[in-house]
């Protein structure tokens, strides 16, 4: 392949219109490429649960020019407290200790983030929403790819940015069973009335094995319900199944006490239910030839780490800076991107591991230790030691991937979008 082959790199499709694809389209954008963005759901998805924009996360949205809209946005979360069976409080915290946050960390409503970096990218971004990759097929000059609308085009580079179970790196890769790690638990979120009359408050009842949360952010009249619990990756239920996944989490938490049978009426009904494992994706290469995968497409470190988000967007930032730092040259760019990316993404999947056993403690004895420890950290002469050793460790994962200044390039004329060959 000849240098100006690979030095010619402008137009960029993008499977994935979460966070890490539209951040990516952002920047691409800046530097001159030419970004198309592809996405499965008919239209943006705006749901999800609360995530964290802390640490190196915070200076990638002030350099794009987003960090106000997401202070408006913010949970405004005011604390949480642990509740026993019978809804009796046994103990609160203030919100920068239950959320290990430091001077401008914030966090935001997954939905309203996605909405955030779509605005900002919409009017000069290409987006094909109800369509999806159905094939690659790459040469020295560039990606033919298949759209299972039937469309064909070509494309310069694709980057996967389609999450956890990634239909691009099944494609490009392999199947995700040889990539995927089960951490050995499950969560499910869903909205329901809030009925707790929770304000900037998340309430937690703790379980051996299993957890539950349920909170009310800044402008919301709903409540978000939170429910991980411990389980094998082969549980016997169809997981692509919304019935199976609600009946599985029912039978998981039949019988138990507190709110949970009235949650359960509320997750039965609820149009936005999501389940799924909370699992790594570790693999050797984040690229292959002209196909490169992003965020938790490349290297999900689960919602146990609290930095799937950050990730997101530290790598959009990193991935882009590099092709523009190469001049498109995906060769020189894929490399530098994972060089500069790995380190801190292998430090969060470690704190994951870590966390996911806090979350689904096996033990009562062991719950009502911790139970005790909340109940008497807000009285003890030493709890700013606590909370700042909670803190120190979160920040330092947070911080993980140092980012560069990434000048931009004399302003050219973007590539037209790709047109349509057959």
């Amino acid at each position: 392949m000849s240098s100006t082959a690979k030095t010619a790199a402008k137009t960029v499709l993008i499977s994935g219109a979460s966070i890490a694809g539209p951040a990516l389209a952002l920047w691409l954008h800046r530097y001159g490429f030419t970004p198309t963005v592809v996405e499965r759901a008919p239209e943006l998805r705006t749901g999800g649960y609360k995530v964290d924009i802390r640490g190196t996360a915070i200076e990638v949205c002030r350099r794009m020019g987003v960090l106000d809209e997401i202070r408006a946005k913010s949970t405004n979360m005011r604390g949480g407290s642990y509740v026993d069976d019978a809804g009796r409080t046994i103990g609160e915290l203030p919100a920068d200790i239950f959320g290990g946050r430091v001077e401008e960390d914030d966090e935001i409503m997954r939905g309203d983030l996605a909405r955030i970096l779509y605005e900002r990218t919409r009017d000069d971004v290409e987006y094909l929403f109800d369509d999806s990759i159905a094939s690659l097929a790459e040469d020295a000059h560039g990606v033919t790819v298949t759209f299972d609308s039937g469309t064909v085009r070509r494309f310069d580079l694709v980057v996967g940015a389609d999450g956890l179970h990634s239909h691009t790196r099944k494609l490009a890769f392999d199947p995700e069973e040889r990539f995927k790690r089960h951490l050995g638990a499950y969560i499910s979120i869903f909205t329901a009335p809030n009925h707790l009359g929770l304000d900037r408050w998340e309430t937690y009842h703790a379980l051996p094995k299993k957890l539950l949360c349920v909170y009310s952010a800044s402008g919301e009249t709903d409540a978000r319900n939170l429910f991980v619990f411990s389980a094998p990756e082969d549980v016997p239920y169809d997981l692509r199944d919304v019935t199976d996944q609600k009946r599985l989490l029912a039978d998981t938490f039949a019988g138990d006490g507190w709110e949970v049978p009235r949650l359960l009426e509320h997750a039965a009904g609820a149009d936005d239910f999501y389940l799924d494992s909370m699992s790594l994706v570790e693999m050797d290469r984040w690229s292959r030839g002209r196909v490169v995968l992003l965020g938790d497409a490349a290297h999900c470190s689960s919602p146990a780490s609290g930095q799937g988000t950050g990730l997101a967007l530290t790598g959009a930032y990193v991935l882009a800076g590099e092709l523009a730092r190469a001049g498109g040259d995906h060769t020189v760019a894929f490399a530098r991107y994972e060089e500069r990316m790995r380190p801190g993404v292998e430090q969060n999947q470690k704190m994951a591991e870590g966390f996911v056993k806090e979350m689904t403690v096996g033990s009562k004895w062991k719950i009502a230790l911790r139970m005790l420890m909340v109940r008497t950290l807000p009285k003890t002469p030493w709890k700013n030691l606590i909370a700042k050793k909670i803190r120190d460790g979160i920040q330092s994962a947070a911080n993980a991937v140092p980012i560069e200044d990434y000048a931009a390039p004399t302003a050219t004329p973007a590539a037209p979008h790709p047109t349509v060959t057959a």
